[in-house]
């Protein structure tokens, strides 16, 4: 009978635990079930869901590509939202080195000046002037007219006198993607405090649809008729007495009105992000990239970036018979400490072939060059080239450094290997790629030679003491080209041939030479070039060196 019981107890206390299984998971249940009902953890999921739709929707409507919102609306997950979010303003940020996204701080405070400025009704970010002012920034100039009123009409607009709507002019001297000299005309017809963006300058005109009102010159003259501007009104001032501008003609309005509506453009940030990459292991396109000194003052040397690109390497593409090559550049520049210098990008665009010269453009090069102030130290240059046209890509990391110039110290610039030195009109001296001083000087970027070629040399001089009889330097330049030690070359500069310089006009010493690759300089091999600069007065002595390869035919 004592095991019957003990085997009831024993059933008894398994229902039981059986039961409290049961009810903890029914609890459970209904817990779970309570938290899905939760109404504020359904509240707090929309109100995240509409903290990204506000992102998409407002705060980067403007500034958004066609490419980033189609990514963007793809997303699964809120985490894959973040960080797209942390990587669309890291892409726009123009000095990832330090803590701060400038680009993205400067962007919050457009909208909130906007919003100050130019609300009328609806918040000013919304309005023309607040899209155009947060997705440009601050136009260069302002013409504006609050009240409207009496206006004597520019000649460009026919000329004549009218009576207008409130409205602005803003002008700005550049803006990327869109162009330079870009006047943006707003205009408050309603009086609301509300401008609207102009498409054509009759827009500000409030006679416009009263008769015999603020005629123009010609319309005055019989020579057309206001019914003219009125069936235009995206042009200009039709039989006008006057030229108008090419910016008013109505296809130029608008495309710029295309332009303006557009996200403003992340030039060549595709060729950024490759700069981080050590090496391409495919379609590789290879170039060739220099870098020349020269003095400014002893904290600062004008740096010169040279890249030299073979056409033999590039793809031309034909368009009506016309063949060319593009290629797309980004340059960064950094310091030893590992601390952004600057950086750069632009387009080299090749010369343009007929059928019959293609294969003559095959064989000649294209060369592009920046210019930058920079202080001494080392510096690392990583460039990145693609070809737009075959989609090759080729990267080079660059170490370099940037001399240091003594005050009062015989020195030179760099001596540069030339393709050609050409001396400039001494009235008009321009800037730009390859003027130095008085000259235009194209670097033979890749130093490698052919026999028969000129090895062109060019060097500044930089304190030679002065010759107090002559108040003029005198120097005693020479040249002399080696190979494996052995001199194959010498001459002395008097500067009175055809293949010497010596220009010591003002302060800039300027010395070169050109030297033909004939007989036993056009044996192929690697060559030694010094320039032997002796200042006569001081005994000082500076022989800046290059080196160069010539290779057979």
């Amino acid at each position: 009978m004592k095991s019957v019981a003990d085997l009831s107890r024993r059933i008894v206390s398994i229902a039981i635990a059986a039961m409290m299984i049961v009810g903890i998971g029914s609890l459970t249940l209904a817990q779970d079930k309570g938290r899905a009902k939760d109404p504020n953890e359904k509240k707090k999921k929309e109100e995240l869901k509409s903290v990204y739709k506000k992102w998409l929707e407002e705060d980067v409507s403007y500034i958004i590509t066609d490419e980033e919102r189609k990514a963007f609306k793809t997303l699964k997950t809120d985490e894959e939202r973040d960080q797209f979010i942390e990587q669309f303003w890291l892409r726009r940020d123009p000095d990832p080195d330090t803590p701060e996204n400038e680009y993205k701080e400067e962007y919050y405070q457009r909208i909130q000046y906007a919003n100050e400025k130019f609300s009328s009704g609806i918040p000013g970010w919304r309005t023309d002037r607040g899209r155009i002012y947060v997705k440009f920034g601050k136009p260069d100039e302002i013409e504006s007219h609050p009240s409207g009123g009496s206006y004597d009409r520019p000649s460009y607009e026919g000329g004549g006198s009218t009576t207008t709507y409130p409205f602005e002019t803003w002008w700005y001297r550049y803006i990327e993607g869109v162009g330079s000299d870009v006047e943006i005309e707003f205009v408050d017809p309603s009086g609301s405090g509300e401008y609207r963006i102009a498409q054509s300058p009759n827009e500000k005109d409030a006679l416009l649809y009263t008769p015999n009102g603020g005629l123009t010159l010609a319309e005055q003259l019989g020579m057309s008729s206001k019914a003219d501007r009125i069936n235009n009104p995206f042009g200009s001032q039709t039989g006008q007495m006057f030229g108008g501008r090419a910016k008013d003609q109505p296809f130029e309005r608008l495309a710029l009105m295309a332009d303006l509506n557009r996200a403003p453009s992340i030039k060549f940030r595709d060729l950024q992000v490759i700069a981080d990459v050590p090496e391409i292991a495919t379609d590789i396109l290879p170039f060739s990239v220099r870098t020349d000194f020269f003095r400014m003052s002893s904290e600062s040397v004008a740096t010169s970036f040279t890249m030299q690109f073979d056409h033999s390497d590039l793809s031309f593409k034909n368009q009506g018979g016309i063949y060319s090559g593009q290629v797309n550049i980004y340059a960064r520049l950094t310091g030893l400490s590992g601390r952004r210098a600057g950086n750069f990008e632009d387009t080299v665009q090749t010369a343009r072939y007929g059928e019959e010269q293609l294969k003559e453009g095959q064989a000649q090069r294209s060369i592009y060059q920046k210019n930058l102030a920079l202080p001494p130290g080392r510096y690392k240059l990583d460039v990145v080239a693609r070809d737009t046209v075959s989609g090759k890509t080729g990267i080079l990391h660059h170490s370099f450094e940037v001399p240091r110039y003594q005050e009062k110290a015989l020195a030179t610039s760099t001596l540069i290997l030339a393709a050609s030195v050409e001396p400039l009109d001494n009235k008009s001296i321009p800037a730009g790629q390859f003027i130095i001083g008085r000259y235009k000087v194209k670097p033979y970027v890749s130093g490698v030679y052919k026999p028969g070629q000129n090895l062109a040399l060019f060097l500044q001089v930089y304190d030679a003491e002065m010759d107090q009889s002559t108040l003029q330097p005198a120097l005693r330049v020479e040249y002399s080209v080696s190979k494996g030690g052995q001199e194959l070359f010498h001459a002395v500069e008097d500067g009175k041939t055809k293949l010497g310089i010596i220009d010591m006009k003002g302060q800039q010493l300027v010395v070169a030479r050109a030297i033909p690759l004939l007989n036993n300089l056009a044996e192929p091999g690697s060559y030694t070039v010094t320039a032997k600069i002796t200042d006569l007065v001081s005994q000082k002595v500076v022989s800046p060196q290059a080196q160069y390869t010539v290779v057979s035919k």
